[in-house]
C-alpha cells in the first residue's frame, strides 16, 4: 500500500533530520524538501487516476470538459500552493509564506471566473 510507503518517509525523513539537527542544522531543511517532493510525485501518481476517473465520468455524463479542466487546475494550484506554503513556513519565513498563499488565491479565482460568469448566466436565464 501507498500509504505505508509515504508514512515510512516520512518517519525516516524525521528522524534522519532530527538526527542531521545535532550536527548541521541548515542541512536538515534539504531532508525536509527532498522526502517533500518524493512523496508529492507519489501521490500526484494516484492522481492521474482520479483525473482519468473525472474525465470518463465528464464525458458519460454530458459535462463541459471545459469546467472539469478549469477544476482540475484549480486543485492542482491549491496542492501546489499549499506545498509552497509548507516548505516557507518550515524555513521560518511566514511572510513569503502568506505571499506564495495569497498568489495561489488569486490565481484561483482568476481562474474560476469562467465558471462563476456561466453559473450567472445560467441563473439570469431561470429566473423570470
Amino acid at each position: 500500500m501507498d500509504i505505508i510507503k509515504i508514512v515510512g518517509i516520512g518517519i525516516v525523513a524525521v528522524i534522519i533530520i532530527t538526527i542531521i539537527k545535532q550536527y548541521k542544522s541548515e542541512f536538515a531543511i534539504y531532508v525536509s524538501i527532498i522526502a517533500g517532493i518524493i512523496i508529492f510525485f507519489m501521490v500526484f501518481d494516484q492522481l492521474s487516476g482520479i483525473i482519468n476517473l473525472i474525465n470518463e465520468l465528464t464525458s458519460k455524463a454530458n459535462i463541459n470538459s471545459d469546467f472539469i479542466k478549469i477544476l482540475l487546475k484549480i486543485t492542482g494550484i491549491a496542492f501546489l500552493a499549499e506545498f509552497a506554503v509548507q516548505i516557507c513556513m518550515d524555513l521560518g519565513e511566514s511572510a513569503l509564506a502568506n505571499k506564495v498563499d495569497l498568489g495561489g488565491k488569486v490565481i484561483i479565482i482568476s481562474l474560476s471566473i469562467p465558471i462563476l460568469s456561466s453559473l450567472v448566466e445560467s441563473v439570469v436565464q431561470i429566473l423570470p
